[in-house]
């Protein structure tokens, strides 16, 4: 199994790994020169050295380089310090090219030979002439990168509803998927200024819970269903999962809460078994044809039942089947 490193380029972003080379000794923080398709970059050490499963390699996994120098530091801070200036002239130049894009963050490599600007647009845009003047004035390659709201919000950081910082700028490496049934298997409002983070998308914080939710909610009834407890029947108005109680509104028009575990039984709105197996319904329709059938034999009125010999169209009792005698025809004769 091949030894490696996990590195990120940026803070709190994508985990790469690459081969640890001779370099067994890294330690968490410490900074690498490695490879990439775009070039020699600077990255950060966030796992040390280890083992990985060679089935987890995707492609040809590269190596690091070095340990970064000192000089590389030095680069790296000097050319830092200057995207804000960058920034301001991308946006500059932006406004006067008149293009639709929001110029939202510019960051330059280690040695200064490339300047990344990220933009975010909700149309596609033609910013050919924007690159060209942007090479001539900075004198280095250029590459524009269109993002979306969250990778924006993750850029410009933020405070969240929870008066925290924002969970994909302060620990979120990856975006998850984020649907509006997470909202409703915790029983939020569906209102979406209440789950919607700052970048106007549902909120990640939806995800972290849902597994919870939804183990629990596999234990309690449906909301609205006809329940009987210690105190009576009535009808479930409120569910509360992670305390596993249910409140009730019970015949006497009181409510109460009572434990699930404390429930003698449930039934549906419609009537029929508080679970999807039906079985309650099954019973139930069972009896009753009983019942039906027992009535019937009360009365003297049970229809005789046609045997198998009948049903198979052979001849009744009594009488014997000839092969060769021909079928009489059933109609009206011709004169």
């Amino acid at each position: 199994m091949p030894v490696v490193v996990g590195i990120q380029f940026n803070p709190v972003t994508k985990v790469y790994h690459f081969g640890a080379n001779d370099l067994l000794d890294l330690a968490s923080g410490e900074f690498v020169i490695v490879e990439t398709a775009k070039g020699a970059e600077i990255a950060q050490v966030v796992e040390v050295p280890h083992t990985l499963d060679e089935r987890d390699v995707v492609g040809e996994m590269k190596s690091i380089v070095r340990r970064a120098s000192a000089w590389d530091l030095v680069q790296k801070d000097l050319w830092t310090h200057k995207e804000r200036e960058a920034l301001a002239v991308c946006r500059s130049k932006a406004r006067e090219y008149e293009l639709d894009i929001k110029i939202v963050r510019c960051d330059y490599n280690y040695t200064g030979g490339r300047l990344l600007v990220y933009f975010s647009s909700e149309n596609r845009v033609d910013f050919r002439l924007l690159v060209r003047e942007l090479a001539r004035i900075f004198r280095t390659r250029i590459e524009m990168r269109q993002i979306g709201v969250r990778d924006e919000a993750k850029l410009l950081d933020g405070v969240g509803k929870c008066g925290r910082q924002l969970c994909c700028t302060s620990w979120l490496r990856e975006f998850t998927p984020v649907s509006i049934r997470m909202a409703k298997n915790q029983q939020l409002p569906l209102n979406p200024e209440e789950i919607s983070g700052v970048c106007g998308r549902l909120l990640c914080c939806l995800s972290y819970e849902d597994e919870v939710y939804k183990e629990q909610n596999r234990k309690m009834p449906k909301l609205g269903a006809e329940v009987v407890t210690p105190q009576g029947a009535g009808r479930v108005r409120h569910l509360h999962p992670l305390k596993e109680t249910v409140t009730v509104l019970l015949e006497s028009n009181a409510i109460a809460e009572f434990p699930v575990s404390e429930l003698i039984s449930t039934k549906s709105s419609s009537g029929g078994g508080c679970s999807t197996c039906g079985g309650c319904t099954v019973k139930r329709r069972a009896g009753a044809e009983e019942d039906n059938a027992r009535a019937k034999r009360q009365r003297g009125t049970v229809e005789p039942q046609a045997s198998p010999q009948d049903a198979a169209g052979e001849a009744p009792a009594g009488e014997t089947a000839d092969p060769n005698k021909p079928r009489r025809r059933r109609g009206r004769r011709r004169s």
